[in-house]
């Protein structure tokens, strides 16, 4: 996972020192840096990043139960008791307030040296729920990546349409100074002139929603960069298909590195684990116990001794077994509902692979229709253009009228922001077809 962090965040590096926008002179915001901000800032790419460090660390020697046990005990009794002492001859003995005293200290190690292999599939489940944690925090890079190509395009498609609604303004403001000329001189109406003063409000009110519309997308990208909302900046508005020899080899191994298939996989790795771990109750427990301890007690005078303190110390080692030859049934029950979460998984893994298959095919289908759709625009564009420049000429020329004109120039921005729609639905298609066949981080954006 880090490595495939550090292939998409190596790009970041050629985004900085990015040039300006020739229309606002904002610094350029490259796919490949907002890409490193997004894996650097995401809150909950952070969030993903810690499960995967929280499970490195339970998949860890030190969490595995195979290493020893070691503690330290110690304790002091303190007594004063009565005592009475009757000897066999008849006569007794009498200590009032005799008092006693106890120390102790040691060292003591416990290990288990054989638990039925319990402890090894245990720890084979962690290291395969680390695997697990590490494709669920693809999967949420992966989704991250997509929720900011998607905000991201749509960023620059309302940046193409401003060029285009500045342009549109920009002619419509020059046919009211031709209109008004025209009505100075006598060549035309008043109403001339007030159709072309209508049309650049018009234009004027598209312009400036779109330009808000612009800001508010700007906020939102700024949200999934998880940095200031006023940040201003610029972006890349070249797109780039990826060639369709490429996409072929890639779904050809689509069912190889698909996320979600990865993550079957590891579920069932994973059950499998539970039921081994399972069986491991029916066998022997075999542990090894050993301390090196100090011990002194210090006892009153009684009928026949003076007081006296004794000390040792030393040694001590056991070997023990146990083996639960009956628990209830419990490890009965868990055995057998192991092997039922196993058939759920293998369940899940055939409906997962009908979905994945399905995915594929809608990605793909999706993909070559919007690409198709946009080579259509394009043409459609230069179809309108041509149309809207002998549309201009004829109109400077008096031999059609201003009606006519506008209905040119609307076709032409309609052929134009339609184009911008489709050119970045198609990458945003792309972007979901590479998900689905594993290979979204693995691609230069």
């Amino acid at each position: 996972m880090k490595s495939i962090r550090l292939k998409i965040a190596v790009l970041s590096v050629f985004a900085l020192g990015q040039s300006f926008s020739n229309f606002a002179q904002e610094q350029v915001l490259s796919k490949s840096e907002a890409i490193a901000l997004t894996l650097e800032n995401n809150y909950n790419i952070a969030v993903a990043d810690n499960s995967v460090l929280i499970a490195e660390n339970n998949s860890d020697i030190l969490n595995s139960n195979y290493l020893p046990a070691v503690f330290g005990q110690a304790g002091a009794n303190y007594t004063i008791q009565d005592q009475r002492t009757d000897r066999d001859d008849g006569g007794s003995f009498e200590l009032d307030n005799a008092k006693s005293e106890s120390y102790n200290a040691s060292v003591n190690l416990e290990y288990t040296l054989f638990d039925g292999l319990g402890r090894l599939y245990n720890y084979k489940s962690l290291k395969e729920t680390y695997n697990l944690t590490k494709l669920e925090t693809r999967e949420t890079i992966e989704n991250t990546v997509l929720q900011l190509f998607s905000v991201y395009y749509e960023v620059a498609r309302l940046t193409e349409n401003v060029e285009i609604l500045e342009q549109t303004l920009e002619i419509s403001k020059n046919r009211v100074k031709r209109a008004g000329y025209q009505f100075d001189y006598g060549q035309n109406t008043k109403l001339e002139v007030l159709n072309a003063e209508v049309d650049v409000t018009n234009d004027s009110i598209n312009l400036m929603n779109t330009r808000q519309l612009l800001e508010n997308t700007k906020r939102d990208l700024n949200v999934v960069l998880a940095r200031e909302l006023q940040q201003t900046f610029a972006v890349d508005t070249n797109v780039i298909f990826i060639p369709k020899i490429a996409l072929e080899s890639y779904l050809d191994l689509a069912k190889e590195n698909n996320v979600r298939l990865l993550q079957t996989e590891s579920s069932i790795t994973l059950s499998q684990y539970d039921i081994k771990t399972s069986k491991a109750r029916f066998l022997p427990t075999v542990g090894l116990t050993g301390s090196y301890g100090w011990n002194e007690s210090i006892t009153p005078a009684s009928a026949f001794f003076g007081g006296s303190t004794r000390q040792n110390t030393g040694f001590q080692g056991g070997l023990n077994l146990r083996w639960n030859l009956f628990d209830g049934g419990a490890s009965i029950i868990q055995l057998k509902n192991a092997k039922i979460a196993k058939e759920n998984q293998l369940l899940l893994k055939e409906q997962i692979n009908l979905e994945v298959d399905r995915d594929i095919a809608n990605a793909l289908g999706n993909y070559e229709n919007l690409i198709e759709v946009y080579e259509i625009q394009e043409q459609n564009v230069i179809t309108n253009k041509n149309n809207f420049e002998r549309s201009r000429e004829r109109f400077n020329l008096g031999q059609i009228t201003s009606i006519e004109f506008r209905q040119a120039q609307i076709n032409l921005i309609n052929a134009a922001t339609n184009k911008n729609l489709a050119k970045y639905e198609a990458k945003f298609a792309e972007l979901q077809l590479l998900q689905q066949v594993g290979q979204l981080l693995n691609v230069e954006f």
